[in-house]
C-alpha cells in the first residue's frame, strides 16, 4: 500500500516523463485528493497552529500563578562610613481567590539605617498571607486571563475546524470543475468521432455518385465545430487542472502541479457522501450538536462574560489584608508568636467610578452584540441546510428528466441515421439531432456538476471535517 502512494505521487509530480514509454492515464480519485488536501494543504496546517498558539497563551496565562522570588539589595558607604547594607528577599506563591502566601528574610545594618528596618544582627524571618477582601476576590486579572486562554483554547479547536472545512469545501468545488470539463471533453470526443465516420462515409458516397457532393461540405463543417468544441474544453480542461493544482501539496510545503495524464474520477457519485462525511440521515433545517461555528461564537460569548465579570468587580473598593508572623529562628514552628507581627490593610476607591462603569457597560454591549451574532448564524445555517437540502431533491428530479431526454435524444437520432441509410432522410436533419443530444448531454453533466455543488455546500453548512469523528 505505502508502496502504490508513492507511484502515484510520483505519478501526480512527474506524470509521463518519468516512464519511457506511454502510460495510461492516472486517476486522482476524490478521496486521494482530499486526503492530500487536508494532510498538506498551506490552510490547512495553519489550522492546526491555531492550536498551538491556544495552547502558548494558556501557559502565558497560567504563568500568573507561578511562585515568585524577589530579592531587594541595596548598599551604601561613603568616607569609610557604612551608611547602610539592606537585604529584603521574598517568596511568594499566588492563590486562586486572591490569595497570595508569603515568607520573607531581611538583613540590615548600617550607621543610617532607618529605626523601622532594624532587624536582629542574624536578620529577621516572617511568614504571612495576603488577602484581597474586596476588589480581586472572586475575581482578578490573573483568574479572568486564565480563564479566557482556556476558553480560547476550546475556541481555537473550533476555529480550526472552521477553517479545514473551509478550505476542503473550496478544493472540492475546483475538483467538481475539472470533472465538470473533462466530461465535456469526453462528450466532445466522442461527437467528433462519430463526425468524422460520418464525413468518411459521405465522402465515400459521394466518389461512387450515390449523393451529391455537396454533402461532403456539409459533413465537413460538422466535423469542423466539433473540433472547434474539444479545443475549447481542452483549453477549459488546462484552466480547471491549474486550478485544482492550487490546492494539491506534498510535505515541505511543496506545490504540485497535475501533469495531463492526471483524469478525475468520474463515479464518484455513489460514494460522495462518505467521503464528505455526511451523516446518513439528516432533519432539513436542522443545525447538528456542537456545530463548530456556533461552538465558536458560544464559547466567544463565555470569554465575554468573564470580562464582563471583571470589569463588574471593579466597582468594588480594593481592600487588602496581610498579617505576617516575625520569628528568628524559622527551623522552629514554636517560635511563631502571635505577639511578633506585621500586620497591614490597604484601601482604595475612586469616588466617582467613571472609568469602571464606562468598562462594565462596554461590557455589556459588547455582549449584547455577540449574542445578536450568535442568533443571526444559527437563523443562516438554519435557511443554509434547509436551502441545501430543497437543491438536491431539485437536482435529483433534474437529473432523472435529464437522462430521460438524453435517452429520447438518442433514439430520434438513431432513427434518423436509419431513415438516411434508406434515403429517407438528410445530412442536414442527422446535424439538428445530434446537436440536440449534445445539448442534452451537456446540461445532463451542468446538472450533475449543480449536484456535486450542493452537496458540497450541505457539507460546508453542517460544518463537517472529514476524518475527524
Amino acid at each position: 500500500m505505502r508502496i502504490k502512494k508513492y507511484i502515484f505521487i510520483l505519478f501526480l509530480v512527474f506524470g509521463p516523463s518519468l516512464l519511457a514509454q506511454e502510460s495510461l492515464p492516472e486517476v486522482l480519485t476524490f478521496r486521494e485528493y482530499l486526503a492530500y488536501v487536508k494532510q498538506f494543504h498551506p490552510v490547512a496546517r495553519q489550522a492546526g497552529l491555531k492550536l498551538s498558539v491556544a495552547e502558548a497563551q494558556l501557559l502565558r496565562a497560567r504563568g500568573g500563578f507561578d511562585p515568585k522570588i524577589e530579592v531587594d539589595y541595596g548598599r551604601k558607604a561613603f568616607k569609610n562610613i557604612e551608611y547602610y547594607d539592606i537585604l529584603n528577599s521574598t517568596f511568594k506563591i499566588p492563590t486562586w481567590y486572591g490569595i497570595e502566601l508569603k515568607a520573607n528574610f531581611e538583613q540590615n545594618q548600617g550607621v543610617y539605617l532607618n529605626p523601622e528596618r532594624t532587624v536582629p544582627e542574624d536578620g529577621l524571618f516572617s511568614a504571612g498571607i495576603s488577602m484581597d477582601v474586596g476588589q480581586g476576590m472572586f475575581i482578578n486579572q490573573r483568574m479572568a486571563s486564565l480563564r479566557s486562554a482556556k476558553i480560547y483554547r476550546d475556541q481555537s479547536l473550533s476555529d480550526r475546524d472552521l477553517m479545514v472545512n473551509e478550505v476542503i469545501y473550496t478544493a472540492a468545488l475546483a475538483y467538481f470543475d475539472w470533472l465538470r470539463v473533462y466530461n465535456e471533453m469526453i462528450i466532445y470526443e466522442g461527437f467528433l468521432e462519430n463526425s468524422l465516420e460520418r464525413y468518411r462515409g459521405i465522402t465515400q458516397n459521394a466518389r461512387i455518385g450515390e449523393i451529391p457532393a455537396i454533402d461532403t461540405v456539409e459533413a465537413n463543417i460538422s466535423v469542423q465545430s466539433r473540433r472547434l468544441d474539444l479545443e475549447q474544453a481542452r483549453v477549459e480542461l488546462i484552466k480547471e487542472r491549474l486550478d485544482l493544482s492550487n490546492f494539491l501539496w506534498l510535505a515541505n510545503n511543496t506545490p504540485v502541479e497535475l501533469q495531463p495524464n492526471i483524469v478525475p474520477e468520474t463515479g464518484i457519485l455513489p460514494y460522495i457522501n462518505d467521503v464528505l462525511d455526511l451523516p446518513p440521515v439528516i432533519a432539513p433545517g436542522v443545525i447538528p450538536e456542537n456545530h463548530p461555528r456556533l461552538k465558536s461564537l458560544e464559547l466567544g460569548l463565555r470569554a465575554l462574560e468573564v470580562n464582563r465579570r471583571l470589569m463588574a468587580n471593579k466597582l468594588l473598593p480594593e481592600i487588602n489584608l496581610e498579617y505576617n508572623f516575625l520569628t528568628q529562628e524559622p527551623d522552629e514552628f514554636q517560635s511563631f508568636y502571635r505577639e511578633n507581627y506585621k500586620a497591614g490593610v490597604r484601601f482604595a476607591f475612586p469616588l466617582f467610578l467613571r472609568k469602571e462603569r464606562g468598562d462594565l457597560k462596554l461590557a455589556n454591549f459588547k455582549i449584547q452584540d455577540a449574542e445578536l451574532d450568535l442568533r443571526l448564524n444559527e437563523r443562516q445555517l438554519e435557511n443554509r441546510i434547509l436551502a441545501a437540502f430543497q437543491e438536491l431533491e431539485s437536482y435529483n428530479l433534474q437529473s432523472q428528466l435529464a437522462e430521460e431526454m438524453v435517452e429520447s435524444y438518442q433514439l430520434l437520432l438513431g432513427a434518423e441515421e436509419r431513415k438516411m441509410s434508406f434515403g429517407e432522410s438528410s445530412l442536414f436533419l442527422i446535424n439538428t439531432r445530434e446537436n440536440k443530444l449534445i445539448e442534452a448531454r451537456l446540461k445532463q453533466n451542468e446538472i450533475l456538476n449543480k449536484f456535486l455543488y450542493a452537496k458540497a455546500g450541505l457539507f460546508r453548512s453542517l460544518g463537517i471535517v472529514p476524518g475527524s469523528n
